[in-house]
């Protein structure tokens, strides 16, 4: 009996001849085991699995578990990063700038849902004293969003759109009313008992995340120069 197509395609997928292809795989198939069990409790032949890759190509791309992991957070924060910095050097006021910004970090998490978990992960680990990343993902992703986040609030200052803010106090304060809502989805669901992620609750969410930073942000004389979009 000839092979199917899907099983055609997954056995060549476990090979060196589509590199691109199968680490891509790979990725998404640790995402979602480090979502769910944190580095200490996810196992290598189940992400293998997941990719319908054997172990040995697993090691041929990712020394260990931890270079796994690593590449991990690399991919959610890198291309988190990069969409967000193309939205602040965009066109437009700062108001628009910032409700651009928000926007587009609402989209992408909404759009890779299982990430905050995997950055959950991470902080308990420090906060627990274990080995962690959060020096290097700092350095290298934080500080550059933050020094551009905090360059677009004095921008908004001298042109009077924006409030007299901390940056040190308003950036994280703002991060955490786009992001909460994702963390905090099953007890929402429990409260209220619609579905969090469904396309018209994401809708009422982001539009209820930019209209939030408006009111905390922009100066009353300066309205209109912004638009939720």
């Amino acid at each position: 009996m000839p092979k199917s197509k899907t099983n055609h395609r997954k056995s060549h997928l476990g090979s060196r001849r589509q590199p691109e292809v199968s680490r891509a795989a790979i990725l998404q198939a640790a995402v979602e085991e480090f979502a769910r069990d944190g580095i200490a409790g996810a196992r290598t032949d189940a992400i293998a699995h997941a990719a319908h890759v054997n172990k040995a190509l697993l090691y041929y791309y990712f020394k260990d578990k931890e270079d796994l992991y690593q590449a991990v957070l690399d991919q959610v924060f890198s291309d988190l990063l990069e969409k967000i910095m193309r939205a602040l050097a965009g066109p437009g006021s700062p108001q628009q700038r910032i409700l651009a910004y928000a926007g587009a970090h609402f989209d992408y998490i909404a759009e890779n849902q299982l990430y905050p978990r995997i950055v959950l992960g991470e902080m308990t680990r420090m906060r627990l004293g274990k080995p962690h990343s959060f020096g290097r993902i700092t350095m290298r992703y934080f500080t550059p969003l933050f020094q551009k986040l905090a360059e677009l609030l004095r921008d908004g200052q001298k042109t009077g759109e924006f409030r007299a803010v901390d940056p040190e106090q308003f950036v994280p304060s703002m991060i955490a009313v786009i992001v909460f809502y994702f963390n905090s989805a099953p007890i929402m669901k429990l409260m209220s008992g619609k579905d969090p992620f469904s396309p018209e609750r994401l809708a009422v969410r982001r539009a209820a995340v930019l209209d939030f930073i408006s009111a905390a942000l922009f100066c009353p004389s300066a309205a209109g120069k912004g638009e939720l979009k």
